[in-house]
């Protein structure tokens, strides 16, 4: 459950099941300040994945949010150099933005750099968030790349079981699709995706 910037949501996540909560460090209407995220984390209960969202950020500033807000993973969205990828390492997801095969073979280049590889839908700025599914059929290919795969998207509850079933990634990014307005998740949509998940995990359990 990504895109997390009130506490509210953050506890209803926890309570539907969700096992991840990812944090923008980024500009835009989903932004959260580091002091608000650290208050959420630190508020959350044992055995919860916090992840934190970072675009075009330097290294320095993503490895100070790290030890402040306690953070668990983080995911880069943008030009970082596997390299720069595996020095976060076991923390570290690295998103690509799906159009051709050529980016399944820019994503081959993380292998052995990132934890996991985070398939989103292309957009001119590079940032993600569109709130339109990516290319399910590429992402499927990726999925042999043998690293684990993390499916974004506009994935929501009427469309998140289908992704999984086409795709069969290790695990699914939700925003867009479970927000009233940019910012502010609908705990009703929340509920509606979990509800939907729950009745089909015994077909898509892994």
């Amino acid at each position: 459950m990504c895109g997390i910037t009130r506490v509210e949501a953050a506890f209803e996540a926890v309570r539907l099941g969700f096992q991840g909560l990812g944090f923008i460090f980024a500009p835009g209407p989903r932004n959260v300040e580091p002091d608000r995220a650290r208050a959420i984390i630190r508020s959350l209960p044992p055995m919860m994945t916090t992840v934190g969202v970072f675009v075009d950020e330097e290294p320095s500033f993503v490895r100070h949010l790290v030890g402040y807000c306690g953070l668990d993973l983080v995911q880069f969205h943008g030009p970082q150099p596997p390299g720069l990828c595996a020095e976060f390492l076991p923390r570290s997801i690295k998103s690509i933005q799906l159009r051709d095969p050529g980016d399944l073979s820019l994503a081959a280049s993380y292998r052995g750099a990132v934890r996991a590889l985070h398939f989103d839908t292309h957009t001119a700025g590079g940032g993600g968030g569109t709130g339109t599914p990516c290319d399910w059929k590429l992402a499927r290919e990726g999925t042999l790349l043998g690293v684990p795969v993390i499916l974004a998207g506009g994935l929501g509850p009427g469309n998140a079981v289908d992704a999984i079933r086409e795709v069969s990634p290790w695990a699914i990014d939700v925003n867009s699709g479970v927000e009233e307005r940019p910012g502010v998740k609908s705990h009703v949509l929340m509920k509606a995706l979990a509800v939907n998940l729950t009745s089909a995990g015994k077909e898509i359990h892994r």
